[in-house]
């Protein structure tokens, strides 16, 4: 049985959770108002394998359904264009959640995510963020929460390249999501299918692969 806070939120990211077997196209207005960061996402899908909903702006329903006739590469490639922003770019990837967060120690502190020294992605924060720092206050990895609705937070986290290796990312993504479950929310963590770093971050902090993906149109 999915985790009911998980239906919402996909029924509210998404415009409409569950679906039956194959591709489902979906309205959403969502799909017209800025995100967690003030950008667009124009369109959205989350597949679980047996079934998939893709949410655009209600304008661009009839155009969709019809691209999605296509093979899923040939539309995946041409949904930029058909929603629009053909200068967008197409994410596709791991869709992950975890309700038991791994028990990894606490790592990192909750700051403003105007404090001086945070590298630009989490100044898009419009809350404190998690961080670590080293001995002398330079920061070494951060974590972000994107509060998407009431039901679901997206985690982002980033480790500085001098230092990688510690584990702090994996530390950062499980102490944020035991913040996410303590607020009353399901924590969800989405990466690249390539980006085999993030995947081992995401399988250490306690999210597994369960095959769902998630892919869509962002800005660059």
């Amino acid at each position: 049985m999915l985790d009911r806070r998980l239906q919402l939120h996909l029924a509210s990211w998404l415009g409409q959770w569950p679906a039956g077997p194959g591709l489902h196209v979906v309205a959403s207005h969502r799909r017209v108002r800025p995100a967690w960061d003030g950008r667009l996402r124009p369109a959205l899908a989350v597949d679980t394998g047996r079934s998939a909903v893709l949410s655009v702006a209600p304008d661009r329903v009839a155009a969709i359904r019809a691209l999605a006739r296509r093979a899923p590469e040939r539309m995946l490639a041409a949904l930029p264009q058909a929603v629009g922003l053909p200068t967008f770019c197409v994410h596709d990837g791991s869709f992950r959640w975890s309700l038991s967060p791994a028990p990894l120690p606490d790592v990192g502190e909750w700051i403003a995510s105007t404090a001086p020294g945070l590298p630009p992605w989490l100044r898009l924060f419009d809350r404190p963020v998690l961080v670590v720092r080293d001995s002398d206050g330079a920061y070494l990895a951060g974590a972000g929460i994107k509060r998407h609705d009431a039901f679901g937070h997206e985690l982002a986290v980033g480790t500085a390249p001098a230092a990688r290796g510690r584990g702090l990312a994996r530390r950062l993504v499980a102490q944020a999501a035991r913040r996410v479950l303590d607020e009353g929310a399901v924590p969800t963590y989405l990466h690249e299918r390539d980006n085999h770093a993030s995947a081992r971050v995401a399988e250490a902090a306690g999210f597994p692969d369960r095959g769902w993906r998630a892919y869509g149109v962002y800005p660059r």
